[in-house]
């Protein structure tokens, strides 16, 4: 039977209230601690959600000989250092994506969970979707033949602002790390490491890259056709092409959402999966405390050298792209 964890939130923004309302959708869960820079935010965050505790600084949570888990959900530009602290205090961590800014940080952070002997994951949450899920299942059984391309968009309009962390290089801003790592990780886990890449992209007056188009190829003759943009609405969809059909995660493919199937010229099928109480973020705690339960440091379904991989693949997207973050590189 599973332990009840302590959980703990640090950085009590947007994706943290999401991730604290499914949070409270596993059994085994203790909505415990939130911390924040600002003693007033952790308090404001605690009260709403229902966490036991606040605190005012980072270092007073991971303090706490209370706390099992920590949930990362500062900016990416803080990923590392925020994992360090964690780590060295030997707490588990969910990291949100992206891990880090580039692949130097994800080395330090792996490196700090295997000295630790400490459980560090990124929170990959499209990872543990069930639609998600049958597509990997559909590649791997063969019915459709060999996968010969992938095809993946994300992207909406997103007010520009300079002073906001989307267009703000300090904080990793851009469309790349934020929304294009979807389509890179739905390449990844379908196609593995692309021999070649060739980007173009759109930059706004802060330097942020606003827009990006990634053209990806493979050993084998492969390839992916990426998009993340903030200037525009798209479908949001990944296609993946075989021999003989195609599976096509439908619109906000990142999210439980529908499927379409087809095979050699029969009629399009549509799958449907029903969508949970919460937003999805549950599935990923709940393997979070699978694994502790389990005594593993890291995940088998989220390993480290995958999340390594997906860093590396970015940075050869950067490269190619133009995408500088002067105080990270």
């Amino acid at each position: 039977m599973s332990k009840t964890y302590n959980w703990a939130i640090l950085g009590c923004g947007k994706i943290a209230r999401k991730f604290a309302t499914d949070l409270k959708l596993c059994p085994n869960a203790r909505l415990y601690a939130a911390a924040s820079r600002s003693l007033e935010s952790a308090q404001s965050f605690a009260s709403e959600l229902g966490f036991e505790k606040a605190y005012g600084s980072y270092e007073e949570m991971v303090n706490d000989p209370e706390v099992d888990v920590v949930y990362i959900a500062t900016p990416h530009s803080h990923h590392l250092e925020h994992a360090l602290l964690c780590l060295n205090h030997q707490k588990a961590v969910l990291c949100e994506k992206a891990f880090a800014i580039n692949s130097k940080e994800v080395g330090l952070m792996i490196e700090a969970a295997r000295r630790n002997k400490t459980f560090l994951m990124e929170a990959f949450w499209t990872r543990f979707q069930p639609s998600f899920l049958k597509v990997l299942e559909i590649i791997h059984s063969g019915e459709l033949g060999a996968l010969k391309m992938v095809h993946s968009d994300f992207a909406f309009n997103a007010e520009y602002n300079p002073e906001k962390r989307l267009y703000n290089v300090d904080l990793g801003g851009g469309s790349l790390l934020d929304i294009g790592i979807y389509p890179i990780f739905m390449s990844l886990m379908a196609l593995g490491k692309p021999s070649e890449i060739k980007t173009m992209a759109r930059f706004c007056p802060t330097g942020a890259e606003e827009s990006i188009m990634m053209s990806f190829s493979y050993p084998g003759g492969e390839i992916a056709s990426l998009v993340s943009s903030f200037a525009s609405y798209s479908s949001t969809q990944t296609e993946f092409s075989f021999e003989n059909g195609f599976v096509r995660l439908n619109r906000r493919f990142y999210t439980p959402t529908s499927l379409t199937y087809w095979k050699n010229w029969e009629e399009e099928k549509v799958i449907t999966f029903e969508k949970g109480a919460g937003f999805g973020y549950e599935l990923e705690a709940a393997h979070v405390m699978e694994c502790l339960d389990a005594g593993k440091t890291e995940s088998d379904w989220m390993p480290l050298n995958f999340s390594s991989d997906l860093m590396e693949i970015m940075d050869w997207v950067r490269k190619d792209a133009g995408i500088v973050f002067p105080k990270h590189d």
